[in-house]
Order: structure tokens, then C-alpha cells, then sequence
């Protein structure tokens, strides 16, 4: 594929609208809207979302996690707590996350502050993951550089020798961040990228709503 081939990537969107007169007053009950359409879609992991961090040297990195909780205080994942991105929350909390529903034509912006949460809480969700990703949470140390595929499963049987079929416990290197909103953006593909683009900003404990430009 050469340059022209990716520039004249293109397409129309023309699948439903957004106006700020049927909105949601709280961007939280908006947000289980929209979520809630994304499932009933059956859209790929509706939950993934791109996490934008930033170390304190101000230097950007983006991955892929999966949103695991939303409540009115703000949106939980979960990761190794020495990993790239804790390091990065822990010394610049502020953080972005994007949903993108292609099948919708949708994208979905959140911004705020990231906190850990408690250790009951990741408790809590730890022991509902599967026996095996919780195995891999204590072989995987995660953003590290290793030798190879073979020492990852060779720790990973490491890790299954120990705990056999017991509990296995929440790592004391592993839990949930909580994104504390500010700022969501609702953003709906509409024909001649003319986009439409809703914004709920915080303003002490209200919400007001603007539309931007695309």
C-alpha cells in the first residue's frame, strides 16, 4: 500500500445524529446509553478503550485496556501497578481514554484525574477473573524486558506449581486506577464530516454542555 492508496481511505458517515437538546443531563447516564447500544450491537469488547498517559517529562504513550467498572466517581481498569502506565499515573495523574464503535460511528472521549483504588476493591474484582489470567498476573511482570515466549510460560507454570487449585491472592504489585472525569466527549460521524461533537465540562458539581465544531 503506497501514500494515495491510504489517503483515499475514506468513507461517509451517515448512521444517526447527536443534538444537545436530547441529551442527557449527566454525562454518566449518557455514557450507560451509549454503552448500552454498543453491547445490544454486539460490538468486539464494547469496554476497550485507549488509555493516553503522559510521564513527567510530559512524553505521551497510549495502549488498549478494558473499562471494568463505571459508577457516579468514575471509570475503573485494572493493570500491574509497576507497569508503564502505572508508572506514568504515578507520576503525571491526568488521563484520557477513547471508546471507538466503528459499527455506530462513534467515539466516546474521557478526560480527568487518575486515583488507585482500594485494595478491597481490586480484591473484590480479582477474584472474579479467571483461574488463569489470575495466575498470569503474578507471572507476568509486566513492561519488563525478558528473554523470550519460554520464560513467560516457564513462570507462568512456576506460578501454577505454587498456587495449585487454591485461592490465588491479589498480587500486592496489582490492582484498579479510577478516572475521575472533567470532560467527556460524545462524538457521532455524521455525511461530509460534518460531525457532531457534544461536551460535558465540569463546573464544581455541575455540568454544563457545549457543542464543538468538528
Amino acid at each position: 500500500m503506497n501514500n494515495n492508496e491510504i489517503a483515499n481511505l475514506r468513507r461517509d458517515w451517515s448512521l444517526k445524529e447527536l443534538d444537545e437538546s436530547n441529551v442527557s443531563e449527566n454525562p454518566f447516564d449518557q455514557f450507560s446509553i451509549w454503552m448500552q447500544e454498543a453491547i445490544e450491537a454486539k460490538i468486539l469488547e464494547p469496554n476497550a478503550m485507549a488509555l493516553a498517559t503522559a510521564n513527567k517529562k510530559g512524553i505521551p504513550s497510549a495502549r488498549i485496556v478494558l473499562l471494568k467498572n463505571i459508577d457516579r466517581h468514575g471509570l475503573v481498569f485494572f493493570t500491574n501497578y509497576e507497569s508503564k502506565k502505572s508508572k506514568d499515573l504515578m507520576e503525571n495523574p491526568n488521563a484520557s481514554v477513547v471508546f471507538f464503535w466503528k459499527e455506530l460511528e462513534r467515539q466516546l472521549r474521557v478526560s480527568g484525574s487518575v486515583e488507585k483504588i482500594s485494595k478491597k476493591e481490586s480484591e473484590e474484582y480479582f477474584k472474579t477473573r479467571p483461574y488463569k489470567s489470575r495466575l498470569s498476573a503474578w507471572a507476568s511482570k509486566q513492561s519488563s524486558e525478558i528473554p523470550g515466549r519460554k520464560s513467560l510460560e516457564e513462570k507462568f507454570s512456576e506460578m501454577k506449581n505454587r498456587f495449585g487449585e487454591d485461592n490465588i491472592p491479589l498480587p500486592d504489585f496489582w490492582g484498579g486506577f479510577r478516572l475521575i472525569p472533567i470532560e467527556f466527549e460524545f462524538w457521532q460521524g455524521r455525511v461530509n464530516r460534518l460531525h457532531d461533537r457534544i461536551v460535558y465540562l465540569k463546573k464544581n458539581d455541575a455540568w454544563k454542555i457545549v457543542r464543538l465544531a468538528p
